[in-house]
């Protein structure tokens, strides 16, 4: 059992820190798109496409990815690699199928999805959306063999190779074209410009391919199953559903956002600007994310003799705190953070607040969400993330044509708050946790006070201004310390006060 928790713990670590340190690798091509792409439009269109990935991801790989790790683990099931055939022949097929389809339908895609962007970045994107969708099987069969470090591997090799290819041809390309044109002419058109952005990703997915052709290749050894693929579609389409509701909260904005307007210029601009801005509010994201590895761990640990509902309260606790300091973070330096973008794009930094507080609320249902699966009534997951897309959708529709971008922001906001208050309130009836609601609203309502405070309060010098919140931050902190974080208690810093005692005694 020791081993097992060691080994689990090991993989943990490795899948979440190539995670993170993805994602915030990715994040930071950011500034150098909006510096390049100075007509923000050029940023609406990747943001547009990327938006419909993310949704065709999940249509094309059925839920599958959870159907294998269902079935391959099936006590009854004799021969693993079956399963692992049955998953890869048919993932394949469908993501050949869509390439075929897809390549031979460019223009009516086009014309259904409002797309007015030159059409072979819409190609590009849609072969590479299919063979990333098959790319996930493998990746999974190297998950359920414990091949941690090659799944890293890979994964960062594929994202580190992506930033080099972006900077080559959006930074270096055009620097050598202007000086040396001998040199790169044979291949680079200096006005391709976004064009580029998903050359480097095709270019990526292609490489990631042939790095799992090892792992693919066992699965292709042994014969599919359709008898078993009968029943890992009928366990996984619930899985589909789920997730498709679930994704489209998340993208609906950037989607819709084209289709509601006549002029696709204007909103491909405006959609560029929210885009680029959204990206400094996902900050939110990846620290809360960060902070599920880091802490919940030792919460968890710290209570397990207390009983599971007392840690989850305690969990939940540290979750507002956290995640209320990187809010107060983040906006009282935003003078400084919104240097991340391009000053075209200053403007759409007035959803930063309104996005990340969204962001919150959807951590906070994420956090809540355990009730549900622990009873086993998934459903009601179902139930939620129709609801919240249900609310997005009509919100974006009624409101983007007269409000812009502000309304996406807004949906994002909504959607969150009312997922996470129906979460709330029926989880408190069917398995209910004493969470400590009186220190959450102690804890909003300081920060809500030192928003306020530091916020609209004119103060000309920025460097006053900064100091100025900086105060108020610390304020927060030091209340923070005092009341439930006692700094001796701190992991890593509780070893330092630990070994001070003992060292004075």
């Amino acid at each position: 059992m020791a081993s097992g928790m060691k080994r689990l713990a090991k993989e943990t670590a490795v899948y979440g820190l190539s995670s993170i340190v993805g994602r915030f690798l990715n994040w930071m091509l950011v500034p150098m798109y909006t510096r390049v792409f100075t007509d923000t439009g050029d940023f609406g269109i990747v943001t547009n496409l990327y938006g419909w990935v993310a949704l065709l991801l999940v249509l094309l790989t059925c839920g599958m990815e959870t159907g294998f790790f269902r079935f391959v683990n099936k006590n009854e099931e004799k021969d693993p690699m079956r399963v692992y055939a049955t998953a890869l022949a048919w993932i394949g097929g469908l993501a050949a199928a869509f390439i075929l389809v897809s390549l031979s339908m460019l223009h009516p895609i086009a014309n259904l999805i409002s797309y007015a962007a030159p059409i072979e970045y819409l190609g590009m994107m849609l072969v590479i959306t299919a063979v990333d969708a098959f790319c996930c099987i493998p990746f999974a069969y190297l998950r359920h063999a414990g091949q941690a470090y090659r799944f890293a591997g890979i994964k960062l090799l594929s994202i580190f190779l992506n930033i080099s290819l972006n900077i080559f041809l959006l930074l270096l390309c055009p620097w050598l074209y202007s000086h040396c044109p001998a040199s790169v002419d044979w291949f680079f058109r200096p006005d391709y410009g976004v064009g580029y952005v998903f050359v480097s990703n095709a270019i990526t997915t292609g490489v990631t391919l042939v790095c799992l052709l090892p792992s693919i290749r066992p699965g292709l050894e042994s014969r599919p199953d359709w008898g078993l693929l009968k029943q890992m579609l009928r366990y996984s389409f619930p899985i589909l559903i789920l997730g498709i509701a679930g994704i489209f909260n998340q993208t609906a904005d950037k989607i819709l956002f084209p289709l509601l307007f006549e002029d696709k210029a204007e909103a491909y601009r405006q959609l560029g600007i929210y885009g680029a801005c959204f990206k400094v509010a996902v900050v939110m994201v990846m620290f809360i994310q960060a902070f599920r590895y880091a802490y919940e761990p030792f919460i968890f640990a710290k209570n397990k003799n207390d009983g599971d509902t007392k840690a989850y309260a305690e969990a939940m606790k540290y979750f507002i705190i956290f995640s209320l300091l990187i809010f107060l973070g983040v906006m009282f330096y935003i003078d400084i953070i919104k240097h991340f973008v391009g000053s075209r794009y200053y403007e759409g930094l007035r959803v930063v607040p309104i996005v990340m507080l969204g962001e919150f609320f959807f951590g906070i249902y994420f956090n809540l969400s355990f009730w549900y699966k622990l009873i086993d009534q998934t459903q009601w997951g179902a139930y939620f993330s129709l609801t919240g897309c249900g609310v997005t959708v009509l919100i974006i529709v009624l409101f983007a044509p007269a409000y812009g971008y502000m309304a996406c922001a807004w949906a994002s906001f909504f959607c969150n708050l009312l997922i996470m208050l129906l979460s709330y309130f029926i989880g408190q009836k069917k398995f209910p946790v004493r969470y400590d609601l009186k220190s959450a609203g102690i804890y909003s309502s300081l920060a809500a006070v030192c928003y306020v405070a530091g916020m609209c309060l004119p103060i000309e010098s920025e460097i006053l201004r900064v100091s100025y919140r900086t105060a108020i931050l610390f304020l927060f902190l030091a209340f923070v310390i005092k009341k439930d974080l006692p700094l001796s208690e701190l992991p890593y810093v509780g070893r330092f006060f630990n070994k001070r005692q003992e060292s004075q005694s």
